[in-house]
């Protein structure tokens, strides 16, 4: 297909930029905070537009300037959705989810795709998504999402990502969700095995034979979280039962002065190959060692980008058959609230959206963190209705502006 453009948000050191590539897109620009990864994409691909700086900053780049691409994409920041986090969601200074949704006014692409941690598939973010879901609607687009496993495409890693696809409505009965390879992924010891025994350690062998499931999560962190290594505890005790130390990052594999027992450490070439990049795409990542550790472990996995974009290049060809669209399910809280301009008791709410009184108390608490929940006295009690949406959706006065200044050098 011709006029497969692309333009990229939060591209980060290019793992759904070069799947996407795969799949057939052209990239007309990729937006970047991180000095070091624009680096990265510059040195890979010096024939693309790069824009480096905040994206949200209208002097960075000006989005209606791309109007009518035929692909947004972006993996906006992970931190305000993560469960390993404090899942601040629409307050969170580096939220930018809804905003990229509001970009779909302004760019108008056929497509828009956002990929992010599990975390925002869980119950404390279902009121965000369902605003996600309502907006596209309202800019004519047919929204859906899918939890998947980078495992089911090859990944040797356990790396579930909530992805979000939203076609035009012309385009969106030809979408259909990648289903995955038939093989399994190669194991942590026989994807990397000959990475460790790069330098003549004696213990490879029986390391690589130890090694013998996929890897946990990688998780790259941020300039908060401080230097490289391989998660919380709960991972560094899966990282142990696979024979690596998860406390850091190595330079180099051991060498043949290491002693056979040895519990190595990960370099970030071995990272890379287990985020599903291969070697023979001689793929250079710029910057000291924690900055590639940061910029691989924050990718999306490029073979699953590729199925993704490979299904998305589909959809807009008209390939195969046409099918009914399925709508997600609505947020039942979100959906009684948004409905109402009066004040409704958790009593109220429970009977209209079928729910437990102590479940609308939950989901309430929840959606009070990413909207303004307005209450009231009722003869009947506490009344609830709900006010605006806390998140960044492009307004130049909103607070996400000083919290962003104030914390710029740690955000990544």
């Amino acid at each position: 297909m011709a006029d497969l453009d692309v333009v990229e948000i939060c591209a980060g050191a290019g793992g759904q930029a070069l799947g996407l590539e795969q799949a057939g897109f052209e990239h007309a620009l990729a937006v970047e905070l991180d000095p070091a990864a624009c680096a990265t994409l510059r040195a890979n691909r010096p024939a693309w537009k790069i824009a480096e700086g905040d994206v949200a900053d209208p002097a960075v780049w000006r989005p209606a300037d791309y109007r009518g691409v035929a692909l947004l994409a972006g993996g906006v920041p992970c931190p305000p959705f993560t469960v390993a986090g404090r899942q601040l969601g629409a307050t969170d200074e580096r939220d930018l989810y809804a905003w990229a949704v509001e970009l779909c006014g302004i760019i108008r692409p056929r497509v828009l795709l956002l990929e992010n941690v599990r975390g925002l598939s869980t119950l404390r973010f279902s009121a965000y998504r369902q605003h996600v879901l309502d907006r596209l609607r309202e800019l004519g687009y047919v929204p859906d999402w899918r939890l998947l496993q980078a495992a089911d495409f090859g990944v040797p890693q356990l790396r579930p990502r909530t992805v979000l696809v939203a076609l035009r409505e012309q385009d969106a009965p030809w979408f259909r969700w990648p289903s995955g390879s038939d093989r399994p992924p190669t194991t942590v010891g026989e994807t990397l095995g000959d990475l460790m025994a790069a330098r003549g350690w004696c213990g490879a062998a029986a390391w690589a034979s130890r090694a013998d499931k996929i890897a946990p999560t990688i998780v790259g962190g941020s300039k908060k979280h401080g230097g490289a290594d391989l998660g919380p505890t709960r991972a560094k005790r899966a990282w142990a039962a696979l024979g690596v130390d998860g406390l850091g990052i190595a330079d180099f594999a051991p060498d043949a002065a290491a002693p056979p027992t040895l519990l190595p450490r990960l370099t970030c070439e071995m990272v890379a190959r287990l985020q599903g990049w291969r070697d023979d795409w001689e793929w250079r990542f710029s910057g000291l060692k924690t900055a590639r550790y940061r910029q691989i472990g924050n990718a999306f996995p490029p073979p699953v980008a590729a199925a993704v974009g490979t299904a998305i290049r589909r959809a807009l060809a008209h390939s195969g058959a046409p099918a009914q669209a399925v709508d997600a399910p609505d947020d039942p809280v979100f959906r009684v609230l948004r409905s109402r301009t009066t004040f409704l008791t958790v009593g109220q709410i429970a009977e209209r959206a079928a729910l437990p009184a102590d479940e609308v108390v939950r989901q309430l608490r929840n959606l009070g963190q990413d909207f303004e929940l307005e209450s009231a006295e009722m003869p009947e009690g506490i009344g609830y209705r709900l006010g605006s949406f806390k998140a960044f959706l492009g307004q130049r006065n909103h607070a996400r502006h000083e919290r962003f200044a104030a914390s710029r050098s740690t955000i990544s």
